[in-house]
């Protein structure tokens, strides 16, 4: 223990590849979000291939650069145009629906071992945030029973690593930077993202990877939650 952990009284958390691997989650998402449009709108999947919707995600977010901090509007938005290029008169019906399975998949995690039994144990001791660019509801996850906030890219307005929400979780927490401590996955979206603010940083490095950038290092590094544990 360091002289810096024993003022630790906030500690924030990535969600997406830090408490759950992502990538499995979005794939189904996409699959369920297809599904639903295969049965109601089959006109879409035939038009619209992954080509066809990566340009016409560039082209909402060179008109609505906002977008860009707002993944599930701009999702939402995707499914809307292309429901009204292919002719659907109920296409916004239609796009809730399919956001909707979308959703619904985003929600069916399935957690890193270590994940709530330290959340668990910290949430005794500690403050807790999530700190997400990604648009899972720790409310819906029933995660809120350990988090005292949650603060998205959505409703924040900038996306991580600006510093703008890891200055909000001080906030909604009441602490200065010294007292706070960031856990993430990410070197440039956590790890640089919480120093800007003079936060403390715990790198979740699970595949052993080397570290990526030169100008700065996480104050510690592990490669399981269950060692914050023992941190602080």
């Amino acid at each position: 223990m360091t002289d810096s952990s024993e003022r630790i009284r906030l500690i924030t958390f990535d969600l997406d590849d830090t408490l759950w691997p992502v990538a499995p989650v979005i794939i189904r998402a996409e699959h369920r979000m297809r599904d639903f449009l295969d049965t109601h709108a089959p006109e879409v999947n035939r038009r619209f291939d992954r080509a066809a919707l990566a340009e016409l995600r560039e082209r909402l977010l060179e008109a609505q650069p906002e977008l860009l901090h707002d993944i599930s509007g701009l999702r939402h938005r995707m499914v809307e145009s292309t429901l009204i290029a292919c002719g659907y008169a109920d296409a916004p019906a239609l796009a809730a629906g399919a956001f909707a399975a979308f959703l619904d998949a985003r929600h069916d995690i399935e957690y890193f071992e270590d994940a709530l039994d330290t959340l668990e144990h910290l949430s005794r001791r500690y403050t807790l945030g999530a700190l997400s660019n990604g648009n899972a509801s720790v409310a819906r996850l029933g995660l809120d029973r350990y988090f005292a906030f949650h603060l998205s890219a959505e409703n924040v307005g900038r996306r991580k690593p600006h510093p703008l929400m890891f200055e909000r979780a001080l906030q909604e927490a009441g602490v200065g930077a010294d007292a706070a401590v960031h856990v993430g996955d990410h070197a440039d979206d956590d790890i640089r993202g919480a120093h800007q603010v003079g936060m403390a940083t715990v790198w979740v490095n699970r595949s052993g990877t080397p570290w990526e950038l030169e100008d700065l290092a996480p104050t510690w590094e592990i490669c399981d939650l269950a060692q914050l544990a023992g941190m602080f």
